[in-house]
């Protein structure tokens, strides 16, 4: 057997302890979503000195050592950009921080600064610190979660009564939803040619509805979501809210949406709910057809960064019992559920566009 090298040693020692600070990079990101850094950077015009930060921010001038430290890692981690001032001269001048493209994501009207909050909430990181735990027990079909070994009940039975996390859910669900919507629309608006009426299946606050509506009008767009979250709907739109339940039945129409909603479930419930879907739409010689966006491993580009995500979100979706899906894996529970055919459109970076044919 070949022995290391100390140089070998050193740098798996690098990639070790990356790993185990990586809950560090994530709880300095938490950290500057919860000051609002990129909101401060934002109304100075996208450019701020540390000093000018701190104020901004209203911390005290003790903690101005210990903001450095937190920008130093937040660079690092390509969050904000460093401009250091030329070394020589006259006076000393301070950096100044600046945005950048993921930054920018957390500004702004579509910005995804509730989504990427709650992945961050205590309420969803906790469980895993008893994954270990979790591995020890047998996989059975109605297994209890990571999420419900840690808080004693579902994921959905907590939204259902905590009406502050459910909020902080919702509005999560809506800032990443108006972000996809817009670019599906805008780029691949097609997939909504050709039909009348839409119901976005689990759509929540109605974020993807009020986007289609707005931007086909002819396509009469509804919501069918839990009682809870339909009576917090908002009003005044030309979405229609239906309280109900997609393992019981799901209201009739051309297309049928499912953004993020089956990536919770098993394959035994996925395949419940798409038959429910298939019987609530015309035949694929009218137009019938599911919508679902998701992550289809191994689909759209194959690089290391969309590869890692799609595997650690996958991961973190074992929290809710839920999984994604290769292409094979979705074939099976289409196929299972009573479609004919498929079409996976890898273009929404590690996400996909899947419509389903009855």
């Amino acid at each position: 057997m070949e022995l290391i090298n100390s140089d070998a040693k050193l740098d798996a020692q690098v990639e070790l302890y990356r790993n185990a600070f990586a809950v560090v990079k994530s709880m300095a990101l938490k950290c500057a979503l919860d000051l609002r850094i990129a909101d401060a950077i934002d109304h100075r015009g996208g450019a701020v000195t540390l000093a000018q930060l701190a104020a901004d921010l209203t911390l005290h001038p003790s903690k101005i050592p210990c903001l450095r430290r937190l920008m130093r890692t937040l660079t690092v981690s390509g969050v904000f950009t460093v401009q250091h001032p030329a070394v020589g001269g006259g006076a000393i001048e301070e950096p100044i921080y600046t945005l950048t493209p993921l930054s920018h994501l957390l500004v702004g009207s579509s910005n995804l600064a509730p989504y990427t909050s709650v992945l961050l909430h205590p309420t969803f990181i906790t469980p895993f610190l008893g994954i270990g735990k979790w591995f020890q027990n047998e996989l059975l079909p109605n297994q209890c979660s990571m999420f419900k070994q840690t808080h004693g009940e579902s994921l959905w039975e907590l939204t259902s009564h905590n009406t502050a996390f459910d909020a902080l859910f919702n509005n999560a669900l809506v800032s990443e939803s108006n972000f996809t919507i817009d670019i599906v629309i805008k780029e691949h608006g097609e997939v909504f040619r050709g039909i009348s009426s839409l119901v976005d299946v689990g759509g929540g606050l109605g974020a993807v509805a009020q986007a289609v509506s707005k931007a086909f009008p002819e396509v009469k767009c509804s919501v069918l979501d839990l009682g809870h979250v339909v009576a917090k709907a908002p009003s005044g739109t030309l979405v229609e809210y239906i309280a109900g339940d997609m393992f019981e039945s799901v209201p009739p129409a051309d297309a049928i949406f499912l953004k993020s909603v089956l990536h919770d479930w098993g394959d035994e419930e996925c395949i419940k709910i798409l038959k429910n879907c298939r019987k609530s739409i015309p035949s694929r010689d009218m137009g019938g057809k599911v919508i679902i966006i998701n992550t289809v491993f191994g689909a759209g580009p194959s690089n290391q960064k969309h590869g890692e995500l799609q595997a650690v979100f996958d991961l973190f979706m074992m929290l809710v019992n839920g999984i994604h899906r290769d292409e094979h894996e979705w074939k099976k529970v289409f196929l299972d559920a009573g479609f004919s055919g498929y079409k996976i459109m890898p273009v929404l970076g590690f996400k996909s566009i899947i419509e389903v044919y009855p």
